[in-house]
C-alpha cells in the first residue's frame, strides 16, 4: 500500500494571496524534479481560503521514496522563501502508511 506525505503551510489571512501565488508559480520548479523521482504516484498542490492554508500531498510507492523530499533542494530553497514572505509550515511533515482506500466503481 502507498504512502502518502503531507505538508501544510499556514499564514494571516494578509498574506494569503500572494503566497497562493508562490504556490502556483512553485510548480514551475518543483514539477520537473519531482516528475522523475522514484516511487512517486502522484503530487497535488492545493489551497484552503478559509483556513489561510496551503498543502502538498503526495502519494508514493514506499516511505524512502517520500523521503526523497526531505532533501530535493529545490524544494527547501522555496520553503525559506515563503517562510520570509510570512508562512509558518506544520512540522514534522507528516509521511501516513494507508490503512485503507476506496476508489469509485469503475465498471
Amino acid at each position: 500500500m502507498p504512502v502518502f506525505r503531507v505538508s501544510v503551510l499556514r499564514c494571516q489571512p494578509q498574506d494569503f494571496a500572494g503566497l497562493k501565488k508562490m504556490m502556483a508559480e512553485s510548480m514551475a520548479v518543483l514539477e520537473p524534479g519531482i516528475r522523475g523521482m522514484r516511487g512517486l504516484i502522484h503530487f497535488y498542490a492545493g489551497e484552503d481560503a478559509a483556513t489561510n492554508s496551503l498543502a502538498n500531498v503526495s502519494v508514493w510507492e514506499t516511505l524512502a521514496d517520500a523521503q526523497q523530499l526531505d532533501t530535493y533542494r529545490p524544494m527547501l530553497d522555496l520553503g525559506r522563501e515563503f517562510v520570509s514572505k510570512g508562512a509558518t509550515f506544520e512540522r514534522p511533515i507528516m509521511n501516513y502508511a494507508t490503512q485503507w482506500e476506496s476508489a469509485p466503481d469503475l465498471r
